[in-house]
């Protein structure tokens, strides 16, 4: 590794184009490309060959694992982790002859969502704070905070805790994380901390 600037730290092989901002505590690892006017966050982790596309926004403490390409139109919130070789996309029809820059959907990842290794966040499609995207899903509507998603196309299979652990409601409409010990709310087809 090799320090690039003061604030964070970046391989001799990642290539940081100018016009970002950086966080301190950032690490870039190997063959990764950071494209202009991109916003990085204060210790992330960007894995080998991860691609930031210009104008891209990741908040503080977001890992990055390998293969991964953040198109423009993606903003992720702090604390979000992002699998291996998963995928965003950023135009809903895109044709090599028939440019469409001008017509890039945004799509937010919320506070603490995580997103499985090899799935698919089809743009314009919103991941709610501690959302778990699971591995090979292919994300094809909004997805509500704390909802475990599966599948191709994904479909929701229950609720997860902020620390990962899937919840269990009683009849009350309470679950309680079996590692934080944080009681969560099922109400309306929401789920709120207590």
């Amino acid at each position: 590794m090799e320090t690039m600037d003061t604030n964070y730290i970046a391989h001799e092989t990642a290539v940081i184009d100018e016009g970002c901002t950086i966080g301190k505590g950032t690490r870039i690892w190997h063959f990764s490309h950071v494209m202009p006017n991109c916003t990085i966050g204060a210790n992330c982790n960007l894995g080998q060959n991860v691609v930031v596309s210009p104008g891209v926004v990741l908040g503080n403490n977001v890992k990055v694992q390998n293969n991964v390409s953040i198109y423009t139109g993606v903003i992720c919130e702090d604390d979000v982790f992002l699998g291996p070789s998963m995928v965003f996309t950023n135009v809903i029809n895109p044709r090599s002859a028939v440019n469409r820059r001008d017509q890039y959907m945004e799509t937010r990842v919320g506070r603490g969502a995580s997103i499985g290794a090899n799935a698919t966040i089809v743009c314009g499609h919103n991941i709610g704070e501690f959302a778990f995207i699971g591995a090979g899903a292919v994300v094809t509507k909004e997805v509500p905070a704390f909802a475990l998603v599966v599948g191709n196309p994904s479909r929701q299979i229950g609720w997860m805790s902020e620390y990962g652990h899937r919840l269990s409601f009683d009849t009350n409409g309470l679950a309680t994380c079996p590692e934080s010990k944080e009681i969560y709310q099922l109400k309306n087809g929401r789920v709120s901390k207590n």
